[in-house]
């Protein structure tokens, strides 16, 4: 008789099928690694009847470990309410389809959480793992290098840490933002950032902000840092009184937020403050092209998020089966999705970049 789904009853184990089978374990080992032929035709025929009749399944797990594989790696998210992490998410997905059972753990962003699990990580055993996280420090990756633990950062790098990491070209990315700005005739530009001081990518935007800006000041391109905290609106109130002195000086003047989360949180404050005719009055662009982003006609950065995902899993693969190499990193190309927010006169169009720097 068939059993239900709320059975208590306990899985048959391969003891339970050599016991049936009236033979012994090695045997039913040789079948189920399909070594059949040292058994006879009658002897595998038995056991195949034993194994549907018992419903035997294969742990997967012991199977692997008892060879020294397993196919399980594992990858840390901080945020995955985060559109960029979704798609990098299903870059990696794809790309595990190959031969890899993924294992996700979302952290949101708390970093005593992406502590407990890479630890839970390597209780599995897993082969690998791609982390896309903000707070973790090197000895903690380290752990896991030291015992044998491929690691690929996304967008990420850690200090002193020496692994592969794949992620957007954050240096050309801001480069060719403030490019376009510059062109559509915006002389003061505010870069608006999350707190910066522990994540490599702000630190690499903001410092290209930066250094772009220097180029251009003998142009009388002016630009600013402002480090916006999500739950906190005071950092709002001293946008809004940039905004209001440059319009008062008869400056043009542009937000280009560091992420799509600021991007997101500034857009809300705008159009709370101006109306829906918010992008008459302020011109707002953007790295990361989430789907509100079209909807809102915003200018934006787009990155090639899938790919990243896909090349995290090449670079993992390559070291889980044996690669020696210096660790290595590979920063992908973005690309300007030029929309209404910055420019009244040029339809929809991307821009590529032409080099990497």
């Amino acid at each position: 008789m068939a059993r239900d789904n709320f059975s208590n009853d306990r899985r048959a184990t391969i003891t339970d099928v050599a016991r049936e089978a009236g033979t012994d374990k090695p045997s039913i080992s040789r079948y189920l690694n399909g070594e059949t032929g040292v058994l006879s035709t009658e002897l595998r025929e038995h056991i195949e009847k034993v194994i549907a009749k018992l419903d035997y399944r294969t742990n997967q797990m012991a199977h692997g470990l008892k060879r020294g594989r397993n196919r399980l790696v594992g990858m840390l998210v901080a945020d995955l309410t985060n559109p960029y992490s979704v798609e990098v998410l299903q870059g990696v997905e794809a790309a595990c389809h190959a031969g890899y059972m993924l294992l996700i753990c979302h952290a949101a962003n708390e970093v005593d959480l992406e502590r407990r699990y890479l630890q839970l990580l390597t209780t599995y055993r897993v082969e690998g793992v791609i982390v896309n996280a903000l707070g973790l420090k090197e000895d903690t990756l380290e752990s896991l290098t030291r015992g044998g633990v491929p690691v690929v950062l996304v967008n990420h790098a850690v200090e002193r840490l020496v692994t592969d990491m794949v992620g957007l070209d954050n240096t050309e990315a801001v480069r060719m933002a403030i490019r376009h700005l510059v062109s559509q005739g915006f002389d003061e530009l505010l870069f608006v950032v999350q707190p910066y001081a522990q994540v490599s990518s702000r630190r690499v935007r903001e410092a290209a902000f930066l250094d772009t800006i220097g180029v251009l000041g003998v142009s009388k391109v002016s630009g600013a840092t402002i480090v916006l905290d999500l739950d906190n609106d005071e950092t709002l109130v001293e946008i809004d009184a940039r905004i209001d002195a440059a319009q008062r000086q008869n400056r043009r003047i542009a937000l280009f937020a560091a992420n799509a989360p600021v991007a997101l949180r500034v857009a809300l404050h705008l159009k709370d403050r101006h109306g829906v005719d918010w992008q008459r009055r302020v011109a707002l662009m953007s790295i990361d092209d989430s789907e509100w982003a079209e909807l809102a006609g915003m200018t934006t950065v787009r990155q090639p998020t899938y790919t990243i995902g896909e090349c995290a899993v090449e670079f993992l693969h390559e070291r889980i089966e044996g690669t020696v190499v210096a660790a290595r990193e590979c920063l992908l190309l973005g690309e300007v999705v030029v929309r209404a927010s910055t420019s009244t006169t040029v339809p929809s169009q991307r821009i590529m970049a032409a080099h990497s720097s």
